[in-house]
């Protein structure tokens, strides 16, 4: 690859890590935060959900805001936000003082997210996309595998404030990189969509609230009720807009693509079950099975090592075989990997027993992100990248949102934190529920189309928009 291509893939790589890190990598601190700031386990769900919710719900706004004002620029000013918020949470006093930190941090990912595939797909040559993809997909999974042990390490050999501190020094070095390495670019025809944000936001803030809180309250207290009801109504309004304006932040035209769709739809699902299923089994190590956070996060290892393997063999066998049957593959192997958890799960259950779901899960995941990753910007006009890269992102965040609220809700309704058995009351069935979601997931993959036809999309757009302008 060209050096400016190499270039691109270093800056945009540790900017993905960093944000893809600050999902999971709270997982295996959160008992030691518990002790510290004190909170219950709605407040715990909320330190991951409030970076999830506002990275997911931003994201497509910020690859717009890249479109229209410069995406270098942004990715630059996105690293900034990100950088502070980090000291911000490591700097804070409270729960609800490190819940908003959290939410920052959100927001600068949700500006530098979506333009590192942006940014790295113009710099690199078509033929060589697949292994920078790949590369790339390597990076991710192991910023978000391997964030439990991350995590855990710091917590327990310095302090759970360093799983912040840790951005600081990797923000500060790539902001002046990203100003002087990267190449400035913008979309000639971008437009900012307010009113699709903010139903968004909001819809989505609504579902999630009401999930949270739903076993604190009751499911039916008028509180959660009120939630999901208007959640759903502004995500109602949001899909509605999506067909009805003139350039929204997500056309729902692009869904009409089965490649677009199976892949987001296949996303969702994915993440959905692998977040929630790692929120718990991170504490399930610690709280029922009583290893040091360090210990814990070693134990997760394997699952943070296949990744590495996986992801740029999954970018090689994508170009050579197609990806649909490298995406159905990844999360048919997710699937089992946690149905065994699922299987062998008892308050005394050895490592031993639990190896081959860790292998199998990290197998899993290591081949899903390339193939998605190319499924996703082929599916759409060049012109579409970055809204199509912020869409996917977006909704794999909304899917780990959802699933740590879903899988905590089952978890809480069935079982707590008061004994291991106790624990793995609630763990089993909601393991069992992350493992329907992602089979789910890779039902939906089968709807991508073959390889030709996934080639063929863009060019198949193209003549449809010449000769439909109104459907802009």
């Amino acid at each position: 690859m060209p050096p400016k291509a190499v270039w691109a893939l270093v800056i945009t790589g540790a900017a993905g890590f960093m944000a893809a890190l600050d999902n999971l990598v709270v997982t295996t601190a959160l008992p030691a935060i518990r002790k510290d700031l004190g909170g219950a386990l709605e407040d715990l769900e909320w330190t991951v959900n409030a970076y999830t919710l506002t990275f997911a719900v931003l994201l497509m706004f910020g690859a717009a805001l890249g479109d229209r004002f410069g995406r270098r620029k942004l990715f630059v000013t996105g690293l900034t936000v990100f950088t502070a918020a980090s000291a911000a949470a490591a700097l804070a006093p409270g729960i609800e003082a490190l819940i908003a930190a959290r939410a920052v941090q959100g927001v600068g990912a949700a500006i530098t997210m979506p333009l590192t595939l942006t940014l790295l797909t113009a710099a690199v040559p078509a033929g060589r996309r697949g292994l920078a993809y790949g590369i790339k997909g390597a990076v991710d999974g192991l910023a978000v595998a391997g964030g439990p042990l991350i995590g855990g390490t710091l917590t327990q050999h310095v302090s759970w404030q360093w799983i912040f501190w840790l951005n600081v020094p990797l923000g500060l070095a790539l902001i002046p990189l990203a100003r002087l390495r990267l190449d400035e670019s913008r979309a000639g025809n971008a437009r900012l969509d307010v009113p699709g944000t903010l139903l968004v936001s909001g819809g989505l803030f609504g579902i999630v609230y009401g999930l949270v809180n739903a076993n604190a309250h009751g499911w039916t207290s008028p509180q959660v009720l009120t939630a999901l009801i208007a959640g759903s109504a502004l995500i109602g309004g949001f899909i509605h807009h999506g067909f009805r304006h003139k350039k929204p932040m997500l056309p729902m035209r692009l869904f009409g693509n089965r490649a677009f769709a199976g892949v987001n739809a296949a996303s969702v699902f994915m993440f959905l079950g692998m977040f929630g299923s790692v929120f718990l089994l991170s504490q399930f190590l610690q709280n029922a099975l009583g290893y040091s956070p360090t210990e814990a996060g070693l134990r997760m290892l394997p699952w943070t090592a296949m990744p590495m393997i996986a992801a740029p063999l999954s970018g090689h066998l994508a170009d050579r075989i197609g990806s649909r049957p490298v995406v159905v593959t990844a999360l048919a192997l997710q699937a089992l990997g946690l149905a065994w958890f699922a299987l062998v799960m008892s308050p005394d259950v050895s490592y031993a027993a639990q190896l081959p779901g860790l292998i199998v899960s990290g197998i899993g995941m290591g081949l899903f992100f390339a193939p998605a990753a190319k499924l996703t910007m082929s599916s759409v006009r060049p012109e579409e990248q970055g809204m199509a890269s912020g869409a996917n992102n977006a909704l794999r965040e909304v899917g780990g949102a959802l699933g740590v609220a879903v899988l905590a809700s089952l978890f809480s309704a069935r079982g707590g934190y008061g004994s291991p058995q106790r624990f793995v009351d609630g763990l089993v069935p909601a393991l069992w529920a992350g493992v329907a979601a992602v089979a789910l997931g890779a039902l939906a993959a089968l709807l991508i189309p073959a390889r030709d036809a996934v080639r063929a999309a863009p060019a198949v757009q193209r003549r449809e928009h010449a000769h439909s302008p109104a459907r802009y």
